[in-house]
C-alpha cells in the first residue's frame, strides 16, 4: 500500500481528510469484531492511541483523529451495544466544542 493511502505520513503528520478512506477499508467482519463489545472497542482504541503516541503524535493530534473517527462512527455505523448507543447520543447532542471534548475524553479512556 502506498504512503498516499495512510492517515499518518512518514514525517508523523496526520492527514485527517484520509480518515474516512482508511475506515472504509476496514472489512465488515473487522468492524463487527471491533465494535461488537465495548471492551473490544476500548482495547482497539487503546492500541491505536499507543501507536499514535509511539510515532510522536501529540495529545491534540490524537484527539483530532479521534474526533474524525467518532464523527464517522456516529454517521455511518449502527451502535452494537448500549455504550456505543450512549456515545452516539452524546456525540449527536453536542456542538463542535463538546464533540472535541468528548474525543479528548475517549483518548483519555483509551489510556486508562
Amino acid at each position: 500500500m502506498s504512503e498516499n493511502n495512510h492517515v499518518v505520513n512518514k514525517e508523523g503528520q496526520v492527514a485527517l481528510n484520509k480518515v474516512d478512506d482508511a475506515l472504509n477499508r476496514i472489512s465488515d467482519k473487522q468492524k463487527d469484531d471491533i465494535l461488537g463489545s465495548f471492551n473490544e472497542f476500548k482495547s482497539y482504541l487503546s492500541k491505536r492511541v499507543e501507536l499514535a503516541q509511539n510515532i510522536g503524535l501529540n495529545e491534540e493530534a490524537i484527539a483530532l483523529a479521534a474526533e474524525k473517527v467518532a464523527g464517522y462512527l456516529a454517521e455511518k455505523e449502527e451502535p452494537r451495544n448500549a455504550e456505543e448507543k450512549l456515545l452516539r447520543e452524546l456525540w449527536n447532542a453536542g456542538d463542535k466544542e463538546q464533540q472535541h471534548a468528548l474525543a479528548h475524553m475517549l483518548v483519555g479512556l483509551a489510556r486508562s
